[in-house]
């Protein structure tokens, strides 16, 4: 059996006011920014380039997400090819009136290295996570 590599806390940040949408819970599309900047972060410590989001698989909301709550976004490398990675990131929430930690969602999110130009490079040695 092949040992996946742990998760890793990329992000953690409490809902506003300003994060609702007309239901008064959080917008999803919120939601949808945060798991990839988290994966962005996961990119970057897996190896040092600029990387812009190729891909977002299925994307599925499991739970609502209140404000106030504190929303945590845990991510994982689980693959690096020649100029592309992919982070699993899963999002739980932590619930500010009882404290339960409540899945979210997750996604598997597609990065692709590139340079100043924006075009397409070869992905260097990983980054040391030390």
């Amino acid at each position: 059996m092949i040992q996946q590599p742990e998760r890793t806390l990329s992000i953690r940040v409490t809902m506003l006011p300003k994060d609702t949408n007309g239901m008064g819970t959080i917008f999803g599309g919120i939601i949808l920014s945060y798991i990839a900047l988290a994966g962005g972060v996961e990119a970057r410590r897996t190896a040092r380039h600029l990387f812009v989001t190729r891909a977002m698989k299925q994307v599925e909301f499991l739970a609502p997400v209140f404000v106030g709550d504190t929303v945590s976004f845990w991510t994982r490398t689980i693959r690096v090819g020649s100029t592309s990675i992919t982070v699993a990131v899963e999002v739980e929430v932590e619930r500010l009136r009882s404290g339960d930690v409540v899945p979210v969602t997750s996604a598997e999110v597609t990065y692709v290295a590139v340079d100043d130009d924006r075009r397409p490079v070869a992905i260097a040695s990983p980054a040391s996570k030390g």
